[in-house]
């Protein structure tokens, strides 16, 4: 690993990531990483104080992408609800690219972990759904989406809903498209929020 400290842990982070996208769900070690890596544990504990940490990194990666395509979206996006269905689409869209953070996402390569990746990813998922609760609070205010939608629940149900089929794709071995039958599904879940002209 002849390279700058930088690259160095942008590269344990990539390998980590690479390993998180095999099919079957393994528990990842320090050991295993370096032998992929081809350098010894001590030199993954150069870069990081623990596995925790390399998680923690791969968190900040998934926070940090996710929050400035979606800030993108509402910045340019003048309607509520294209900016809400922008914002399914990115989620589901980042999962298909993504299918190691994938696993990341719905905690499933957390389990066995520091307790604190699991809630640092609750806390994301909390951040995605006031997001679209904002959103959603935005096209009520612009008469786009009805008056009387709960927004709370609503935020809810499509969280639920791109969780969904995060851990189906997961679970499928990544088989299962999260993007398959969007178009449809899409329609079904404004079917009820958006206002009549």
């Amino acid at each position: 690993m002849s390279a700058k400290p930088g690259e160095r842990k942008d590269r344990i982070l990539q390998v980590l990531a690479q390993m998180l996208e095999e099919p079957r769900a393994v528990k990842i070690t320090t050991a295993a990483l370096a032998a992929k890596l081809e350098v010894s544990e001590a030199a993954l504990y150069r870069h990081f104080a623990s596995k925790a940490q390399m998680f923690e990194g791969l968190i900040e990666f998934i926070e940090a992408t996710l929050f400035s395509l979606i800030n993108k979206v509402t910045d340019e996006e003048k309607s509520a609800i294209r900016q809400i269905e922008a914002i399914m689409a990115l989620l589901l869209g980042f999962a298909r690219k993504n299918p190691g953070m994938t696993r990341v996402l719905i905690g499933d390569a957390l389990i066995n972990e520091n307790e604190r990746l699991q809630i640092r990813i609750n806390q994301l998922h909390d951040r995605l759904e006031a997001t679209l609760k904002q959103a959603l609070r935005f096209g009520v205010s612009e008469g786009e989406i009805t008056a009387n939608v709960d927004v709370v629940a609503e935020a809810n149900l499509l969280m639920c809903y791109a969780t969904g089929r995060w851990h189906q794709f997961a679970k499928s071995g990544y088989k299962r498209d999260p993007m398959e039958h969007w178009e449809a599904q899409r329609r079904a879940l404004f079917s009820s929020t958006v206002a009549r002209k």
